[in-house]
């Protein structure tokens, strides 16, 4: 757009610039939408089936990329505007490795780094493969199959939500319907989004207050919560009886009343009437917050040097200058705004506390890092850990001993008369910040909190605990409607941190369980929310079009929501915060997005999107804006929050990913056979969380460590095929007739069918025997010791060792020979073989695990199973298939989700 257009251009269509950034008019030019319509036909003409496609226009880049994409990576799109119910459009995606003509609709929304492609550019292989295949397969379910799953996912999901609006309901109160009625839909914007002051000056503002650091009164909850918290009611806890028999849920007796003296293990709270969320406790005790052990000053031989030269230190210089030379070998030693905001800091101590001297007490100026030199400290820091290591079991048993009786009163806390165990109850040591990703702020100096700094929470009645000696705390308050027992403001980013309750007390776990009933409930709201913003992407008020498009993108590819960050935090943005440089359009409507996501994870897809969302996002990045606009300068996370509001309350962006994870499980445990091992059952839980995690763009980087742990793991599997071989080779010791019967049962693994692997592995044998005999011996000594006997001399161990001889002796006599002479008591053939059969049910379960580890070896299974997965469709796998809950969470998590293991069945659907 040329300066004497915008100038002929009306006032309120007019692009209106705020802090050197473009903001939209207030309305979308008619005559810019009828534009983008008429070139949008043009496009769709030239892709018409049976029509050659204009390599140009196929490789027509719209507003702001760098090149023209070659023609050969043309894809062919498929109009997906009318499908109203469909979760997740087709979409496309970039991958290092991968022509996008290769990239046919896909569901990897990816807020990680993206999965490697090299399996991808091979034929997808059956789901059920060989057991034999001992290499990385390429079983990974294809990205553009999960697209077509999840919209079958999602169309079931709608079938059921009509069958649940069928179902009677609960006596609505004339105050609750009202409160739910959805308010009439605004004509005009709301006066904070089609205000004269834009987005980008709005959010500016609320950055500036946010950094200020403002004292809250004593009895506030920090924290406070947004909106009304729903009722939760009984017949919620326990989940309902479907007309089809489902979702039936245990019988439980009636729990104890509230407020009776009993430990959190033996209160059933799911099966409790919920309150409404403002008074969390009656009564409250508690023994306060650990603090970190004071600084000890190191060994007057250890110094650090400047120039070549030893200094003496503060102890307080001393402290932070060995946090850094703790970190000597880190990567974060190689990061130069770590190192510069680190010397910052240190220096500032340095002046605070009497600077720097030789050892002739001669002062010393610190002006370089490069002259510093921590490598004694680190020296130093490193042998003490190895001496650690090193201590026997009798000193590390007595000093865990000694730790848990100083953790011990710390650990619970009486809440309502009830044992609840506490979350972090330690006051976070001082240290360097590291941050996440590419944070500004890392590096600088994490100070050690004192208890002037400390407001406690607790009861009236209660005992308040004493502070450290010569200190007192900085505030007490008996705020009922707080959940925190403890909290302060850290010095780097002005947070507030808080002690809590552990993740398995009772009231994280109501926590939890409103969350899951929540994303539940969306299931009734869901067709009309899609209906409603697909009608508001072609409004007229720039707002609403915007709001919608965010919605859409939120909702067809589990982009995060976004909020503003200010210049001293990491950049990374979600769907709100959004700039003109983070999305590339190439027709006919394909968006490529590249920018940093949650905890600075590189998010680098392209989609395939509805035509009018991919017309409002040329609209959007229509000249005169450039890289460092918004692209939505119209919204704010709360505009879309709001929003949902009024659909359904306690509805936010968030809700979404948790209910397209649920619902996607919940479709592939449907799916799921009941057959074979425990092993293979297992994996194919995490093939099924792996499709959830990939739609909700759970991704992570491939472990340094997987290529080996990998090979250790394929390396596992040939030993078991050498003992198998080797007990074949002692079934002819006895039965020689049978290598011509059974040829090909006699014959070695292809693995293993190497002279030079046999003598490498049996050396490894005779190693591994001396490590068990030598482990043996050094615990049967602990024990005598401990029981105050004398300890073995070592020609105990000498004797021991002997039998490494003979071991070297019987594989030599094997090799030479080519026989295995048997052994055992009283063997016979019928005994090699189930011990044969055994060696080789534990081969195909090893081969099971490796797959599955390689083939979610890039998706980070954990986020969506322990927050995004109702844990409840666990249990119920675990309780259909038999396969131990051990096997899905750890104990940890055990405790977390007793609620959810002890209120449903294998017949309970999400």
């Amino acid at each position: 757009m040329s300066s004497s257009d915008e100038d002929e251009m009306p006032l309120a269509r007019r692009p209106r610039k705020s802090g050197g950034r473009v903001v939209l008019p207030d309305k979308i030019d008619p005559a810019v939408d009828r534009q983008m319509e008429e070139e949008s036909m043009e496009i769709d003409a030239a892709h018409a089936p049976g029509i050659a496609i204009d390599p140009a226009k196929a490789s027509k880049v719209i507003n702001g990329t760098s090149g023209k994409r070659k023609a050969a990576m043309k894809p062919t799109v498929k109009d997906e505007s009318d499908s109203d119910n469909e979760p997740l459009s087709k979409r496309r995606r970039t991958v290092n490795g991968i022509s996008r003509h290769q990239l046919s609709d896909e569901s990897d929304d990816s807020d990680a780094i993206p999965l490697k492609s090299s399996r991808a550019k091979k034929p997808a292989k059956p789901k059920e493969q060989s057991e034999s295949d001992f290499e990385a397969d390429d079983s990974d379910i294809p990205l553009q199959k999960l697209s077509k799953e999840k919209k079958e996912i999602e169309k079931a999901a709608s079938k059921q939500a009509k069958k649940e609006k069928a179902t009677p309901k609960t006596k609505v109160t004339p105050k609750a319907k009202a409160a739910n009625k959805r308010k009439p839909k605004d004509e005009s914007p709301s006066d904070a989004s089609d205000s004269d002051v834009p987005i980008a000056k709005q959010r500016k503002t609320a950055s500036a207050k946010k950094g200020k650091a403002v004292k809250k009164e004593e009895d506030e909850e920090p924290t406070p919560v947004k909106g009304k918290k729903a009722k939760v009611k009984v017949e919620e806890a326990a989940p309902k009886k479907t007309a089809k028999g489902k979702g039936k849920a245990k019988d439980e007796e009636a729990p104890s009343p509230e407020g009776e003296d009993e430990d959190a293990e033996g209160y059933k709270w799911w099966l409790a009437e919920q309150g409404d969320g403002k008074q969390k406790w009656e009564t409250l005790q508690h023994s306060g917050v650990m603090f970190p052990p004071p600084y000890e000053v190191l060994p007057t031989n250890i110094k650090m040097k400047y120039n070549g030269v030893p200094i003496v230190l503060s102890p307080e210089a001393e402290e932070v200058a060995g946090f850094m030379a703790a970190l000597l070998e880190a990567d974060q030693a190689k990061d130069q705004k770590f190192i510069e905001n680190f010397f910052a800091d240190w220096k500032e101590v340095l002046k605070k506390f009497g600077g720097a001297k030789d050892q002739n007490g001669k002062t010393i100026k610190i002006e370089s890092y490069d002259k510093c030199d921590f490598r004694p400290m680190f020296e130093y820091f490193t042998a003490q850990k190895e001496a650690k290591k090193a201590m026997s079991n009798v000193e590390k048993k007595a000093l865990k001993a000694e730790k848990e009786k100083v953790e011990e009163p710390y650990q619970y806390c009486q809440w309502n008369g009830r044992k609840e165990k506490v979350g972090n109850f330690r006051v976070e040591p001082p240290g360097l910040f590291r941050g996440r990703g590419e944070h500004p702020k890392r590096g600088m100096l994490k100070l050690r909190v004192q208890p002037e700094q400390i407001t406690l929470n607790i009861g009236k009645e209660a005992t308040v605990p004493p502070p450290p000696k010569g200190h007192k705390w900085g505030n007490i308050v008996h705020n009922q409607t707080a959940s925190w027992l403890a909290m302060w403001t850290e010095n780097i980013n002005n947070n507030v941190k808080y002690v809590m309750l552990a993740v398995t007390s009772s009231l994280k776990g109501q926590s939890d369980f409103k969350k899951y009933e929540k994303a539940r409930e969306l299931k009734k709201h869901i067709d009309k929310i899609r209906r409603d913003y697909t009608r508001d992407l072609s409004d007229k008020q720039t707002m609403i079009r915007q709001r919608a498009t965010a919605i859409y993108l939120i909702d067809k590819f589990a982009l995060r929501a976004g909020n503003e960050k200010g210049d001293d935090e990491a950049d990374t943005v979600g769907c709100c915060s959004l700039r003109y440089e983070h999305i590339t359009l190439e027709e006919p409507n394909l968006v490529h997005f590249k920018f940093l996501g949650k905890d600075s994870i590189q998010f680098d897809q392209l989609y395939t999107v509805d035509k009018q969302v991919f017309k409002n996002l040329r609209i959007f990045k229509k000249a005169p804006k450039a890289p460092g606009d918004d692209l939505f300068d119209r919204i704010q996370t709360k505009h879309i929050n709001e929003w949902f509001k009024d659909y359904m309350e306690g509805l936010s962006a968030k809700v979404f990913r948790t209910y397209n994870a649920s619902w996607t499980m919940q479709k592939e445990l449907a799916e799921m056979k009941n057959v074979g091992t425990v092993a293979q059952k297992y994996a194919a839980y995490n093939e099924a969380n792996k499709k959830v995690a990939i739609l909700c763009n759970h991704q992570r980087t491939k472990s340094k460590m997987h290529d080996t742990q990998m090979e250790k793991k394929m390396y596992e599997i040939k030993a078991l095929m050498y003992q198998k071989w080797r007990l074949k080779k002692m079934i002819l010791d006895l039965e020689p007739k049978l290598k011509k019967k059974k040829p090909e049962y006699f014959r070695p693994d292809a693995e293993i069918d190497n002279d030079e692997w046999i003598r490498e592995h049996q050396e490894w044998l005779v190693e591994e025997e001396k490590k068990k005999i030598e482990k043996k011996f050094a615990k049967e000594n602990e024990k005598l010791l401990e029981n105050g006997e004398k300890e073995m001399k070592a020609t105990e161990l000498k004797t021991r060792l002997g039998v490494l001889n003979d071991m070297k002796k019987e594989f030599t006599k094997e090799n030479s020979s080519g026989k295995v002479a048997a052994v055992g008591k009283s063997p016979s053939v019928e005994k090699f073989e189930e011990q044969i059969a055994k060696i080789e049910e534990k081969v195909q379960t090893r081969i099971s695990m490796m797959k599955d580890k390689e083939n979610t070896s890039e998706v980070s299974l954990g986020t969506s199973k322990i927050n995004y997965i109702d844990p409840r469709l666990s249990v119920v796998f675990c309780k259909r298939f038999g396969v131990p809950l051990e096997k899905i969470f750890a104990k940890a998590l055990r405790d977390k989700f007793k609620w959810a293991i002890e209120s449903v069945d294998e017949n309970w659907e999400f």
